[in-house]
């Protein structure tokens, strides 16, 4: 599998008034032509980490890494108006809340058509036909009405679905997901995992899905990074996450309720101030044993 972007010893720190705050301490991964998932709490620096590859931490937030590799191009040595480049074109990132992402006084039909045109030579009819197509693509039923409506006219679902089209329609070759259906019911859900997944494998590109849920997670990814507290405690394929060996792993799919074992009451997660460092799975398995 040919490698698409890595990341090696990402760091980034904010300074309070209590000292400085690490958010992202020292963590390397790499992601190829795959379904790459990131898990954590609120908090554990997933949404951090999908904005420090697109270089969107401003200041007095500091950015440090040794590397942040796009198919050899290491992004940190670029400069800002390259990075607007690489932003769309070759990476985008799909935010939290789609209408907090959206401009409320543009039609949605224009904002796609900008995207789309910021990085493609194209007259506005071919940018509107393009939109149209992706519109259609991401399974609108009736992409003319959309493309001439505003966005506090789209529901959430609807809304996701654009947010979809106008961060692929520059044809990326990376997509970081952040949290896409967090705000939806289990129905519309399904549905733009599904648009997603599609999309994903036709064009093969690279996808980074950040979720706090543990069993969409296991469910749509190939393989899953798990955070805590700014590291990255354990890296599984995805179907075997509810085989994870970490306490913290562990404690995250305990605390999930089941509907085929009810229990009176869920577990509570137990923390241990060791996992701040990130010990090796090995270590941990070792202890318990002679435990």
């Amino acid at each position: 599998m040919s490698t698409l972007l890595e990341v090696r010893n990402l760091s980034v720190k904010f300074p309070t008034r209590s000292g400085m705050f690490e958010a992202v301490r020292d963590i390397s991964f790499s992601l190829g032509k795959e379904r790459l998932g990131i898990v954590g709490e609120s908090g554990s620096g997933k949404s951090i980490t999908g904005r420090s590859i697109l270089r969107l931490i401003r200041p007095p937030g500091i950015l440090k890494a040794d590397r942040i590799d796009l198919q050899g191009t290491d992004l940190l040595t670029l400069s800002e108006k390259q990075m607007r480049d690489i932003r769309g074109h070759k990476i985008s990132m799909i935010m939290q809340d789609p209408k907090f992402s959206l401009n409320p006084v543009m039609r949605i039909g224009e904002q796609i058509c900008e995207a789309y045109r910021l990085h493609n030579k194209a007259s506005k009819s071919q940018a509107r036909q393009k939109t149209l197509d992706m519109l259609d693509a991401v399974m609108i039923r009736d992409p003319l009405r959309v493309f001439k409506a505003y966005p506090h006219e789209m529901s959430g679902g609807m809304a996701q679905r654009v947010m979809i089209a106008m961060m692929l329609i520059p044809d990326p070759q990376i997509l970081i997901a952040d949290e896409p259906t967090s705000a939806l019911d289990v129905t519309v859900q399904k549905e733009v995992l599904e648009i997603m997944d599609k999309l994903v494998r036709e064009r093969g590109m690279g996808l980074i899905f950040i979720s706090h849920d543990l069993n969409v997670v296991s469910a749509f990814c190939d393989r899953v990074l798990i955070m805590y507290a700014g590291r990255i405690v354990e890296t599984c394929p995805a179907d075997k996450l509810h085989e994870a060996k970490h306490p913290y792993t562990q404690g995250l799919l305990n605390s999930l309720p089941q509907l085929e074992k009810p229990v009176d009451r869920l577990e509570v997660l137990q923390r241990d101030e060791a996992w701040r460092s990130a010990p090796s799975i090995d270590s941990i398995v070792n202890t318990q044993a002679k435990q």
